[in-house]
């Protein structure tokens, strides 16, 4: 069976010879038109026009050289209808061409969606219809610029074809597989969005209605509120309790909303340690309205900001804990997006984003950049971005991380570099917190 990568990139290289192609047959068509229309006005009518008028007596030596200055210009035109006649040969025939290659594009287009050396039948017809393209039901539509639909799949998605087949292979209308952890490990590896389906999550059991707000905001919901399958405790108990365990977990003091949760940002400690009232105090009352939490746990932060009338978004994964879950029991808002997608926000229109220890020295430069210039993207003029104990080594700090930040542009407000002492003063282990804001102008 051919490979969907296969048939998306021989489609995308068709697409772009094709479209390359069509741009120098415009421009070639524009300028003989453009040729035509000048011969056309300036060559003949004010030529004729003009001569015309000047044969305007009887005087033979006049009209002779009145003549011979038109045999001139018809001379003239005749070269220059040589010449167009010569481009609209050459732009024929590059349109022949086009219309050839066009053809083929599509014949090999249309053996592409049957699969190249196999079938698409092959593939279950739910991954087909995922994937699409579907047509318009009123065909041509402006605001999309085309007649078909693809749906939103990340492309990396095509690298991983078993397990993409494994993934939309359901009973439609059923209850889909409880595959969460399956389905984290295909985005993190890059295919997200993964494609929508036709089937209803599993039920918990004994649902109740959750704990009304502003009162949930400090309050763990009962067990009863989700589906525990995918993670190692059974219970929030388990979870609250991790934070006396001596393996590592992800944020394993998180779910204890009366240990540090409570205190966090609450002080302000002049160090790598902001407090919120301080950061919002650096811009006029009531102007930072919304904003994100890049990797913020199970929503604390959002729960202080609300606490102060500021909506924050939270983007967090659900290693080995229902982060997601947790954060909207609170009353808050969880976004299941990993840290290499592109933010889900238009242009200019957070006030503030936030992000505590998940953007640091573990992801690939590259993708830190492009993550800060997306960042820089979504603030408004104005906006800030509270990087939040940002940890790297001592070496990578003066030479990668503070040009990187130097060449995305923010202003700085406030910045604090200090070390990480708990593992020993001999691992010259760095953190960074920073309080920049995006320029006005």
């Amino acid at each position: 069976m051919a490979s969907i990568e296969e048939y998306q990139r021989r489609a995308v290289l068709k697409h772009n010879s094709i479209c390359s192609k069509m741009k120098i047959l415009l421009l070639v068509v524009s300028t003989n038109l453009l040729t035509l229309l000048l011969f056309s006005c300036t060559s003949l009518d004010s030529r004729w026009s003009s001569c015309g008028s000047r044969v305007h007596s009887w005087n033979s030596a006049a009209l002779f050289r009145e003549l011979n200055g038109t045999r001139r210009d018809l001379s003239d035109s005749r070269t220059q209808a040589a010449e167009l006649q010569r481009r609209l040969a050459m732009t024929n025939s590059l349109l022949r061409t086009l219309l050839g290659e066009v053809g083929r594009a599509r014949e090999d287009m249309a053996a592409a969606a049957d699969g190249v050396g196999g079938s698409r039948d092959e593939l279950p017809e739910e991954l087909k219809l995922a994937m699409g393209p579907h047509k318009m039901p009123l065909g041509f539509t402006s605001n999309l610029g085309t007649d078909e639909l693809y749906p939103a799949l990340g492309s990396a998605c095509f690298n991983f074809q078993k397990e993409l087949v494994e993934y939309m292979s359901y009973e439609v209308g059923k209850e889909c597989p409880v595959d969460d952890v399956f389905a984290q490990r295909l985005m993190l590896q890059g295919c997200e969005p993964l494609p929508r389906r036709r089937c209803h999550p599993k039920s918990p059991k004994g649902y109740v209605e959750p704990v009304p707000f502003p009162a949930s905001l400090w309050t763990t919901p009962p067990d009863t509120s989700i589906i525990w399958d995918a993670y190692t405790c059974k219970n929030y108990t388990c979870l609250v309790n991790r934070r006396k365990e001596k393996r590592s977990y992800d944020c394993k003091d998180c779910f204890d909303l009366n240990g540090r949760e409570k205190v966090r940002w609450l002080h302000d400690d002049g160090g790598l340690a902001y407090g919120i009232d301080a950061v919002l105090g650096t811009k006029p009352p009531g102007t930072i309205r919304i904003g994100l939490d890049i990797g913020g746990g199970t929503g604390t932060f959002a729960a202080r900001m609300r606490e102060r009338n500021v909506t924050i978004v939270t983007s967090s994964m659900n290693f080995d804990g229902p982060f997601n879950s947790f954060i909207a029991s609170r009353g808050l808002v969880p976004m299941h997006v990993s840290v290499g997608h592109r933010l889900p926000f238009f242009d200019g229109t957070l006030d503030i984003v936030h992000s505590m220890h998940v953007l640091s020295n573990w992801i690939p430069d590259e993708v830190l950049e492009f993550a800060l210039y997306d960042i820089y993207r979504v603030l408004r003029p104005g906006g800030l971005f509270w990087l939040d104990h940002f940890f790297c080594a001592g070496t990578q700090l003066n030479s990668t991380y503070v040009p990187m930040m130097g060449r995305v542009g923010f202003n700085k407000l406030r910045w604090t570099a200090g070390r990480k002492l708990d593992r020993g003063t001999e691992k010259d282990e760095w953190y960074l917190s920073a309080l920049l804001e995006k320029p006005m102008t």
